[in-house]
Parts: structure tokens; C-alpha cells; sequence
């Protein structure tokens, strides 16, 4: 799968000119909505059949910094059981391939009613596959 791509726009910048620190769970977020179109869904389907992924655990580790317009990669990976997800990132700057932060997030599947549940059979397959679906674009703006 192409890994997620985007531009820094100014409003990501913080006043010393580099990419403010939270925006990096931004970038994440869209790896993971990428991620998830390339396995042939969308979140919002996900939470059309009764599943909920919110946030339980996140951290990053800020290696070196973006600037205004850099092109940044994250590559994404992923690991689950019957109740957690766990998305590992690893974001670059295109052109010297600098690392630029490392981190992860864990979401627990929850129903409707918010409590934890475990994921349905449709889910886990989707996110075994070993050859998911390319997506149609990727996801610089």
C-alpha cells in the first residue's frame, strides 16, 4: 500500500516555523483514514455497522523537525487482537528521507453503547489481509 503523504501548510506551523507538535497526531489520524480506504473501507463505514475506534493510548517521539511546505511520508503499520488495534508511525521528510517522528496509537474497538467489545470477523479479516486494496489517490493536499 502507498504510504500517506502530506504537505505542511503555513497553519501547521508554529510561531519558531516548524510544525507544531500536535499536528503530528493530525498526520497520523490521516495515515490511519488512508490506511483504512486502502483496505476497502472507510471509517465511516466502520462505524456504520456498529464499531467505534476511539483513542485509548498515544505518543510520539519528535526525532527532527518539519518546516512550512516539506513534503512528509508516514508509514504506517499495524498490529490487533479481538479488542485493540495498534497503529505504529513512522513519519519522514521527502527529498533526505529524515526522520522526523516516531509513535503510535492504540483504539479499542467499542459498539454503539461505548463499551469495549470485540471486533467483528469482518474487521479482523480486513486488517489480516495481506494484500489490501491499493487506494484511488493518495493523500497530499
Amino acid at each position: 500500500m502507498d504510504p500517506y503523504r502530506v504537505r505542511v501548510i503555513y497553519g501547521d506551523t508554529d510561531q519558531m516555523g516548524v510544525v507544531y507538535y500536535a499536528n503530528y497526531l493530525r498526520f497520523f489520524e490521516g495515515a490511519r483514514a488512508h490506511y483504512i480506504r486502502g483496505l476497502g473501507m472507510s471509517y465511516g463505514e466502520i462505524e456504520s455497522r456498529g464499531i467505534l475506534l476511539p483513542v485509548y493510548e498515544a505518543t510520539v517521539n519528535y526525532l527532527k523537525s518539519a518546516r512550512y511546505d516539506d513534503l512528509v511520508r508516514v508509514d504506517l503499520s499495524q498490529t490487533h487482537t479481538r479488542v485493540k488495534i495498534r497503529f505504529e508511525y513512522k513519519v519522514h521528510r521527502e527529498g533526505d528521507n529524515a526522520v522526523l517522528a516516531l509513535g503510535h496509537t492504540v483504539h479499542v474497538c467499542v459498539g454503539r453503547e461505548g463499551r469495549p467489545t470485540r471486533a467483528p470477523d469482518w474487521l479482523i479479516r480486513a486488517l489480516d489481509a495481506e494484500e489490501p486494496a491499493s487506494p484511488a489517490t493518495g493523500g497530499v493536499r
